[in-house]
């Protein structure tokens, strides 16, 4: 009952701040910031009551904050890379050439294909987003199609390649938790996740086809000949994404590989824009300020830097703290463990792992802690049901990974709200796959198919 008490008391002021005040007091806009601040105040006073030292709620919160420190500083360089990308014109040619190529008719599904290849050879749903993401999202909202479905679509995409490239982070830390390898996993995951793509691409179709939204070409062409204008769009605009994702490919990190993107969008700037060497530390610093003298373009074009990632930086650090609270006392593990009474057939397992996984996301806000804490809580449970390693790998990544993009204040779902301007609750009806999949394992799970066992001499 007192681990309850954060996560109660974290729901209810979610609610007063996000719900409640902006009704109560119109132009007032909540974000989960104090709430979850507050949470980590109410969590800390809890386990301190209960003999937890300071000092080691304070090493928790530090040793959490430090897991989340990789994705602040992508999150950074991404915010750089975006204004030193629009400087130089690699965005405005994207986009430029997106608006000949695709229409509102078929570019839902389209987006979604196109983020669903990248991130599958590159393993990295941050860097699609941020790369090819970003740009989808400008060609989007000049065809007059929804941010928020544009949004949906990268956002699935994206996490299609994320969950089962071999070179994804999360593809290879399920596995390592649930004690099965690497390739066992990626197999076992198709079950569940293509019939889920699958879904996704009919829904997506549907949407494009039943649009009613009919771009005015000549608005079109307007936003084209303004960016030509000003950008000239040509070959070498290309050369930055290209580099990033081939580095991506090639297993380089993801730090240096956005750093070396966002410098040679500096260059571009400066070699072929003519901005000066101020300009383009001003697009890195503060953004990219347009002024085309065509409102759209400037609307479109307006954006990045790496102080627009102030706030979402905040979040996840206060995120952090408050899951590195409820997880170094123990709670975390305490309610986790409390759902195995809960179960009564390996059905029930699955079905429990894939909404801890959930639940975990939205308490600890870390995707990575949704994966690691379930896989060591129920990795035994899983065997003493003579239920192979890989259901249990599985669940992980369909409970965990996919999720984690649909939370605002998880690390997952800041970014994509930073990143593609779109705030999470507005593009989590479209993306599809990442709310279908977990339905599609509990589904499975249920009705038991696809739920491979273990030989009876490997039950010890």
């Amino acid at each position: 009952m007192l681990a309850l008490v954060p996560v109660v008391a974290l729901v209810g002021l979610l609610a007063l701040v996000i719900l409640g005040l902006p009704r109560w007091y119109p132009g007032f806009e909540g974000s989960g910031h104090l709430p979850l601040a507050l949470a980590a105040a109410i969590a800390a006073i809890v386990a301190r009551c209960y003999g937890h030292r300071w000092s080691a709620l304070e090493r928790g919160i530090v040793g959490a904050i430090q897991l989340a420190m990789g994705a602040i500083l992508i999150l950074c360089v991404i915010g750089m890379l975006m204004g030193t990308w629009i400087a130089g014109g690699v965005v405005p040619a994207l986009i430029h050439w997106g608006l000949e190529l695709l229409a509102p008719s078929y570019f839902l599904p389209t987006a979604c294909a196109v983020c669903s290849a990248v991130s599958l050879v590159s393993g990295s749903s941050w860097s699609t987003t941020g790369t090819v993401g970003l740009a989808l999202v400008g060609v989007g909202s000049a065809l007059g199609v929804d941010p928020a479905m544009t949004a949906g679509a990268v956002v699935s995409g994206a996490y299609f390649g994320d969950k089962l490239s071999p070179m994804s982070d999360t593809t290879n830390l399920a596995p390592a938790m649930a004690g099965t390898d690497l390739f066992s996993h990626v197999r076992h995951m198709i079950w569940t996740t293509l019939p889920s793509w699958s879904i996704a691409m009919l829904l997506y179709t549907a949407l494009s086809l039943g649009s009613t939204v009919a771009p005015d070409r000549g608005s079109v062409v307007a936003i084209q000949d303004a960016i030509a204008t000003q950008f000239e769009p040509s070959v070498l605009h290309v050369l930055p994404v290209v580099v990033v994702i081939g580095l991506v490919v090639r297993r380089v990190p993801a730090l240096p590989s956005l750093a070396l993107g966002a410098a040679l969008g500096g260059v571009l700037a400066i070699g072929v824009e003519g901005a000066t060497l101020a300009d383009v530390l001003g697009a890195a610093m503060k953004g990219y300020k347009a002024e085309t003298g065509d409102a759209a373009v400037d609307e479109l074009l307006t954006r990045g830097g790496l102080e627009s990632m102030e706030s979402t930086v905040l979040l996840i650090l206060c995120a952090m703290t408050f899951g590195g609270v409820m997880e170094s006392t123990g709670m975390l593990q305490t309610l986790a463990g409390q759902l195995l009474r809960l179960v009564r057939s390996s059905g029930s397992l699955v079905a429990t792992t894939v909404l801890t996984c959930a639940g975990i996301n939205l308490i600890a806000a870390d995707q990575y802690i949704s994966i690691v804490v379930p896989g060591r809580m129920y990795a035994a449970a899983y065997r003493e049901r003579g239920l192979h390693p890989k259901n249990l790998s599985r669940a992980l990544e369909d409970g965990g990974t996919l999720t984690s993009a649909l939370v605002p204040w998880n690390t997952c779902g800041a970014f994509m709200t930073a990143t593609l301007m779109v705030s999470t609750t507005a593009y989590l009806p479209y993306a599809f796959l990442n709310w279908l999949n977990p339905i599609v394992a509990i589904t499975y799970a249920i009705f038991g198919v696809s739920m491979p066992r273990l030989p009876v001499a490997s039950r010890e």
